[in-house]
């Protein structure tokens, strides 16, 4: 019986398995790994006859200040819904694209960033990293069609309540499929 070579590969294998039983380690690396996947990974659009409608609805929220907001889903305006945690590395791997398209579209696209965290945790999260995005906790039950187990997802609302994009997991947000797709709905 012949005996194996020990591979550099091999080597390399164990270490990263070692690295990410390590707590410390674990979550800098899913990081860096749902950044690749963001980097590759841009959000699809339905196909039109898979898109799924919104009846209009007020989204009931409190934001960061703890003041109660009805924000209009699925009536006059665009809209994008995140829904996410601090504590998600594929959540924290999106928010620079987040970021940058409410830079852009702020006054155009109502954002809508949904957490179900103490907002001290929040609001220490967002200082840290210097976002200045529209971060809300939810005061009632989303319709069903927007209700969804995993974090993150995140759905495009066209101003007429079509369901135009819903993406669960890490995605660029920030590339040109989303910035085309969002141009062309706010010039409407």
């Amino acid at each position: 019986m012949r005996k194996r070579k020990l591979k550099i590969s091999d080597i390399l294998f164990v270490v990263f398995i070692l690295l990410l039983l390590i707590p410390q380690t674990r979550t800098p690396i899913q990081v860096a790994i749902n950044k690749l996947k963001v980097a590759v990974w841009s959000p699809s659009v339905e196909d039109e006859e898979d898109q799924n409608e919104v009846a209009p609805f007020q989204y009931a929220v409190v934001d960061l200040q703890g003041n109660s907001q009805n924000i209009s889903v699925g009536k006059g305006k665009v809209t994008f819904i995140s829904y996410w945690a601090t504590w998600c590395p594929p959540c924290i791997a999106e928010l620079p694209g987040i970021q940058e398209l409410y830079k852009d579209y702020g006054d155009k696209v109502n954002f809508i960033l949904l957490t179900h965290e103490e907002p001290e945790t929040v609001q220490r999260f967002i200082k840290k990293r210097g976002y200045e995005l529209p971060i809300y906790f939810p005061q009632m039950q989303a319709p069903l069609i927007l209700q969804e187990n995993s974090i993150p997802t995140n759905f495009v609302i066209s101003a007429n309540g079509k369901i135009l994009i819903k993406e669960t997991g890490a995605a660029d947000w920030n590339g040109t499929k989303v910035r085309e797709l969002l141009d062309r709905l706010v010039s409407k």
